[in-house]
């Protein structure tokens, strides 16, 4: 096991290398740089910029340096000092700018996991042991509408029936006077607030396909002989289900949680975009 840790390490390595060097080239194949562009922004606005001004700003952050020196400085900062550059556009530090965003990320993906497994397991459980019920039809039906509609058409519908009949407003983490404000208590308590309406829309999304994950993986379960065993030793059905059959329909959910952490990033990037949350969706589609 540790031989195959250590080799996995190894590779990380050069992988991540190769990464960096694809992701900083990319941004150096358009023409001119940043401050070019930002000059012909300023200018279609009518305001103005000395050119002095921008030989400064060049020679400040480095831009004028040969390509492989650039390279170099950049990835020095980010392994010795944890320095990512400083953010043009935002005019605050990377790594600033993308911990925040993805701590929230990150808490989104978590909070929605355990509201899926929450709803998941008991009514997978419930559609396996009441196969071919009218709630098992339901269940199946809700199911397969979940796993076809995607994170960011639930917040599209979610948001319009919210504003149109609630008058909710669902965008946002935060409260407005919240934003950009340094972490409270109070804080903590809005963001709690707002964090369940976009957790349950990612939820939905997943909850379809955990659902009938749990189904198929119990009703193979329940007719094994070990089942069977403890029936004939007079276990009641509730009991034998959940202490025997359950724990094993269970191992996908533990053994796939890095890739459903991963999918549900995904899912919160566009969903994020809807309804205006400040993840790293914003963020990544600004920096194109």
């Amino acid at each position: 096991m540790l031989g195959y840790i250590i080799r996995r390490i190894l590779i990380m390595i050069p992988t991540l290398f190769l990464i960096s060097v694809i992701s900083f080239v990319l941004l150096l194949l358009p023409p001119g740089d940043y401050l070019t562009s930002y000059a012909a922004q300023l200018r279609t606005q009518g305001d103005n910029i000395e050119q002095e001004a921008i030989d400064s700003l060049r020679e400040r952050y480095g831009l004028g340096e040969p390509v492989h020196v650039q390279y170099l400085k950049w990835v020095e900062g980010i392994v010795t000092r944890g320095d990512w550059g400083q953010s043009l556009e935002w005019q605050k530090p990377v790594a600033e700018l993308i911990w925040e965003r993805l701590g929230l990320t990150v808490l989104l993906a978590v909070f929605s996991l355990m509201v899926s497994w929450l709803i998941a397991i008991p009514v997978g459980v419930y559609s396996a042991t009441h196969q071919y019920s009218i709630p098992d039809y339901l269940m199946s039906i809700f199911s397969f509408v979940g796993v076809g509609v995607p994170a960011f058409l639930w917040a599209l519908i979610i948001m319009y029936f919210a504003q149109t009949q609630l008058g909710m407003n669902v965008g946002g983490l935060y409260s407005e006077k919240f934003i950009e404000a340094p972490w409270t208590w109070d804080k903590v308590v809005d963001l709690l607030k707002h964090l369940w309406i976009p957790g349950l829309i990612v939820a939905i999304e997943n909850t379809a396909g955990e659902i009938r994950t749990t189904r198929a993986n119990l009703l193979d379960e329940i007719n094994k002989p070990y089942v069977e065993l403890a029936r004939a030793k007079g276990l009641t059905e509730g009991r034998l289900i959940w202490k025997y059959p359950v724990r094993v329909a269970m191992n996908p959910f533990f053994s796939t949680v890095g890739w459903s952490l991963a999918n549900r990033i995904s899912s919160i990037t566009l969903m994020s975009v809807v309804l205006s949350l400040q993840t790293t969706g914003p963020m990544q589609l600004r920096a194109l």
